[in-house]
């Protein structure tokens, strides 16, 4: 059936800031489906909050709505652009939920809006346990025996009924948020609490647990003719009972037989045409690796996270042709390259998917997996067989391994693996590698962590042609069969005692380099071109050199903490921009998740690690007259050096610019030579040069890591016992690894994007930091314009940002982070001379395309050239702010104390005529439950007490109660507030644990000492109990007084009648 001409104007919903379970897939899918439906000639308007995705470009939607998601939100927006139609399905949970909300509260009837594609009933007959279990039942599929229950006590009847061991399952959440295993009654109780509390409909399903079965996933598609086809299948590594998303997971299935295959592909396709779903749906199924039994997990009514990853495996777009039929298209109608989307892909190499864990970042949180996602991104590899594909997906990570090898288990005896290896863990496949190697029974692996023998058998594999490298030191042929299985030349090195770059340099000898195959989606049955190509080591290759001069961008990996989506956001303009000017545009980049791995954003996406040796790889085949590093984060910063000495040329910004800017002792004499002051300091890299340091500077000090991204490992610490222990323990401290140790200044903290040409320096905006130095500024509230600074210090950053920009010899975008003490002194705190995370704020806050002017400013185009003669742009009319999203409830064990060292997965704009008005909508945007009633808890630093004194003064006059710890309560009651006291923690009480999981609490106030450098582990205790029930702690006084500034405009106060009298 054509497309439908009875509407013109379609309504998407995004997904909201990136936070664990819901990430970048939902920014490459809804990106897809925008321009899909502006293909086909529709008006789009799209809705969502999340400045740093490509999705949010106003080029992709003909109206962007940046605005909250929620109910009142999107209702009002509904009823000002009266779109004909809405498509519920691309915006993961966040927009299945709220479509569904706006259908049940009557809007869309309201309006004459309609759902697209899939219907309400059949999205409720999905998700709602209950409902799909009947679904199941009628159509003879098998499902496993569940209760749903509303109450602790409910719950507890159930898992006694079913009997122990029982998984746990929220209804309505993303990422398993809140699920578990239970094995007894106490564990039960324990998640049921939690897990009630954060489902939106209060309903928990306890599940017979099937832990141990093999997780099959199908990605399956349907149009209203009733058309359903397989895109493809894909078979997790490790068994049921770790989410699917911190599972490895192989596409297509490897241990199925033809039976199982097909027996669960007829399945999958029968229960998409139950439900009567219209677009893409995933299956999820658990296989009984003994029998032919298997149970239906659950289906995902809509573009599910695995979905990006299915697209990219297969080079099937599914949001694209998902939004093609909520349209009406047949399956037929729509075209993929030369082949109608009716043609189930068909796949000639193996692609593995490894989860990317946040674990390095934060060691206090606990490694072990379940059915609740941990992982903050993820990257994919594609080769011709199981082992060189998982060996290309281990070294594209960037964890610090090249290989199936981690140091940290070479200490661990045989039986200490074997207990380890029993839990999923994010690092359990290495010491199932280290224990291979020390000859350990495959058998005694497998029925520890139930992982197939197949899969086991493949790393055996890896492991025997280890040693068969070892026994034929510098031997060609055996060289040649280790990089077939996918060994990088660093893991051969280190075998053969040599260099990765003399490996390098004995296979450039010997014209030892990989070819490139084509991912097709028809295994090449019919005659297509598609230019999205894979690395193997074999004969015939694929990937057509053209005579074009050509430049290649490195894109930022895979995404985790400090390094997010706001990168591929650059690397995609950039590659615009190049296509504009006339090269070809050529991406390297391994995440599935992102718009910059879709193919048809450049002229050549290469899908290989981000390592020295892949990237010169294709630089040896395509030969580019450049090599863009500055746009892809640390990720491709670091490379800049190791490529240059190769002898490629990097585009912009030399490698001696980035030295003098991340050289510490380079940056130094620079700034001497500009006379511009930073903060007093030193790098260090011995134990005692650092306590001198300190001694010298006064503490407090700031310290951290050199070359580091989102503040990873960085402390403010107030003496030396700590900063002793601080040395030996978080950092790695040698003459390659110095430390920085800098004086703590407390003060305003602001930071600059700007774009140097060689000869002018272009200042879009100044941004404000809300939060004082001391909290990361990716995890701090960010304003533009800035709100609280005078003329003069607005002078002093624009001077002092052309002056470095200059003075360092950058040409590119970069960043400088700045500190305003009390007497409007500034200081440098750092330069980044590279696209920093708050460019797409900037770019979108100031309505000028930064990457765009700086990738024509890197090709040789000046910014007087590009038109650009005043350096200063004027400040917007509206304030722009930008709210950090956290993942606390994803990670237990991580502290929820907000520090130099970055913590939040995401961010969320608000804007406004008004700035408390755009600090509300930022703050609602980002998950901060804006509550204007209740009681608040405060227990504060003594350092902190007089300033916390008027905030609570003001949340007592809008009609807060309060609640306060022994000390602060003794404070606030001398200073004639009326408190209740609860004991402290430390003191052995859980008065005040208790009181948080009464429900009354609206908002916790808690700081630590940073001058006394006393910290109770009483305070993480009581932090991890409010993420637990669900209560917003501040641990910075300065976001109070934001959020206060917010709730004395909403609320109003109540007064006698003659109180001014």
């Amino acid at each position: 059936m054509p497309k439908r001409t009875d509407i013109k104007k379609i309504l998407v919903i995004g997904s909201g800031p990136i936070v664990i379970g819901q990430a970048a897939e939902f920014d490459y899918a809804g990106t897809q489906a925008c321009l899909a439906l502006k293909e086909e000639g529709y008006e789009v308007v799209l809705c969502n909050s999340n400045p740093a995705t490509i999705m949010t470009d106003t080029s992709v939607a003909d109206k962007v709505y940046m605005e909250p998601l929620n109910l009142e939100y999107l209702a009002k927006i509904i009823r000002y652009e009266r779109p004909d139609a809405i498509v519920p399905g691309i915006g993961g949970q966040t927009g299945l939920n709220l479509a569904m909300q706006l259908e049940k509260k009557g809007v869309l009837r309201e309006c004459g809006a309609e759902l697209l594609g899939t219907s309400s009933r059949s999205i409720e007959r999905a998700e709602d346990r209950e409902l799909f279990k009947e679904l199941c039942e009628e159509i003879g599929e098998p499902v496993l025996q569940s209760v749903i229950a509303e109450s602790v006590e409910e719950g507890l009847k159930a898992a006694e009924d079913i009997g122990y061991p029982v998984v746990l399952r929220p209804a309505f959440t993303l990422g398993g948020t809140g699920g578990g295993f239970a094995d007894g009654r106490e564990e039960c109780a324990e998640i049921l609490r939690g897990a009630l509390e954060l489902s939106p409909v209060h309903q928990v399903l306890v599940e017979k647990s099937i832990k141990g079965y093999k997780e099959i996933e199908y990605e399956v598609m349907r149009d209203a003719n009733d058309t359903a086809i397989t895109i493809c299948n894909m078979e997790n590594v490790d068994p049921v009972g770790i989410h699917t998303g911190d599972s490895i997971v192989v596409c297509p299935s490897q241990t199925l037989t033809n039976k199982e295959y097909h027996m669960l592909r007829d399945s999958a396709l029968k229960i998409i045409r139950a439900l009567r779903i219209e677009g893409g749906c995933n299956v999820q199924f658990a296989l009984d690796p003994l029998s032919f039994k298997y149970y239906l997990i659950e289906v995902n009514p809509r573009v599910s996270r695995s979905s990006a990853l299915a697209s990219k495996a297969s080079g099937y777009p599914i949001a694209r042709v998902s939004a093609k039929i909520s349209v009406g298209m047949h399956l037929d109608e729509i075209m993929i390259a030369n082949t109608p989307a009716s043609f189930e892909p068909a796949l000639d190499y193996v692609v593995t998917k490894m989860p990317r864990f946040p674990f390095d970042k934060f060691s206090s949180a606990n490694n072990k997996l379940s059915t609740q996602m941990k992982a903050t991104g993820e990257v994919m590899s594609v080769g011709r067989t199981v082992e060189e594909s998982l060996l290309k997906a281990a070294r594209s990570l960037e964890i610090g391994v090249n290989h199936l090898y981690m140091k940290k288990f070479d200490g661990f005896t045989e039986d200490e693996m074997l207990a380890y290896i029993k839990d999923g863990t994010d690092d359990r496949i290495y010491a199932i590698a280290e224990l291979l190697r020390r000859g350990t029974d495959v058998g005694m692996i497998c029925n520890a962590t139930k992982i197939d023998m197949l899969f086991l058998e493949k790393i055996s594999n890896i492991v025997r042609a280890e040693d068969k490298l070892k026994e034929h030191i510098g031997d060609i042929d055996t060289l040649y069969a280790a990089k077939r299985l996918g060994f990088s030349d660093e893991y051969i090195g280190r075998l053969w005692d040599m260099t990765g770059e003399e490996i390098f340099r004995i296979r450039e000898k010997h014209n030892m380099f990989p070819v490139y195959k084509m991912i097709d989606t028809c295994a090449s049955e019919f005659e297509s071109y598609i230019p999205y190509f894979y690395s193997t080591y074999e004969q015939e290759n694929e990937s057509e050199v053209s005579d074009k001069e050509k430049i290649i961008v490195l894109g930022s990996g895979p995404i985790r903490i400090g390094q997010g989506v706001e990168f591929d956001y650059s690397t995609v303009h950039a590659v615009s921009t190049i296509k504009q000017s006339g090269y070809e545009a050529i991406i390297i980049n391994n995440n599935p998740e992102t718009v910059s791995t879709d193919y048809t954003c450049s002229d050549k996406l290469y899908f290989e690690p981000l390592c020295t040796e892949d990237v010169m790889n294709i630089i040896h085949l395509e030969k580019p007259i450049g090599v863009i590093a500055s746009l892809g984060g640390q990720t491709a910063i670091n490379l800049a050096e190791s490529l240059r000495d190769r002898g490629v040329k990097i585009i912009g910004t030399d490698c001696d610019a980035i030295d003098r800017a991340e050289n510490r002792d380079l940056f130094e004499k620079v700034l001497r030579e500009l006379d511009i002051p930073q903060p007093k300091g030193r790098a260090v890299t011995k134990i005692e040069d650092g306590v001198a340091a300190a001694a010298e500077i006064g503490y407090p000090v700031l310290v951290r890591p050199s070359f580091v991204l989102g503040g990873r490992a960085m402390q403010i610490v107030a003496d030396e016992p700590q900063l002793r222990r601080y040395l030996r323990t978080a950092v790695e401290i040698d003459e390659d690894k110095p430390v920085l140790v800098d004086k703590y200044i407390s003060g305003k903290e602001l930071e600059v994007d700007a774009i140097c040409d060689g000869t002018d320096v272009f200042v879009p905006g100044i941004m404000e930091l809300v939060e004082r130095t001391g909290v990361h500024s990716g995890d701090s509230t960010s304003v533009y314009p800035p709100f609280s600074i005078s003329q003069k210090v607005r002078d002093t950053i624009a001077d002092y940002t052309t002056r470095l920009g200059l003075g360092t010899g950058i040409v590119r975008l970069f960043n400088i982070q700045f500190i305003v003490d009390k007497n409007d002194d500034v200081f440098v705190i750092e330069v980044n001379p590279r696209a920093s995370r708050s460019v797409p704020f900037l770019s979108k806050s100031t309505g000028c395309g930064l990457v765009g002017i700086a990738t024509k400013a890197m090709l040789g185009v000046s910014l007087r050239e590009q038109g650009i003669t005043e350096m200063r742009l004027p400040d917007r009319k509206r304030w722009y702010v930008k709210a950090p999203a956290f993942s606390f409830a994803k990670l237990t064990g991580m502290d929820a104390y907000l520090s130099p060292e970055m913590k939040s997965t995401g961010e969320a704009i608000g804007y406004d005529k008004r700035l408390n008005r755009a600090l509300y909508k930022a703050l609602q945007a980002a998950g901060i439950p804006m509550l204007n009633y209740g009681t608040v808890l405060v227990t504060v630093a003594d350092e902190d007490k007089e300033e916390t004194l008027p905030l609570v003064k003001r949340f007592r006059d809008i009609g807060f109660n309060i609640e306060a710890t022994t000390c602060t309560a003794d404070f606030l009651r001398s200073h004639g507030i009326r408190v209740k006291k609860l004991a402290n923690i430390h003191e052995g009480s859980e008065e005040t644990l208790d009181s948080i999981r009464s429900g009354h609490v609206s908002y916790i106030i808690n700081t630590r000492a940073i001058l006394s450098g006393i910290h109770y582990e009483s305070g993480e205790k009581l932090r991890r109990c409010a993420v637990d029930n669900g209560v917003t702690t501040f641990t910075s006084l300065d976001t109070v007084r934001i959020v206060l500034d917010v709730l004395e405009e909403l609320i109003n106060k109540v007064s006698t009648i003659d109180e001014d009298q």
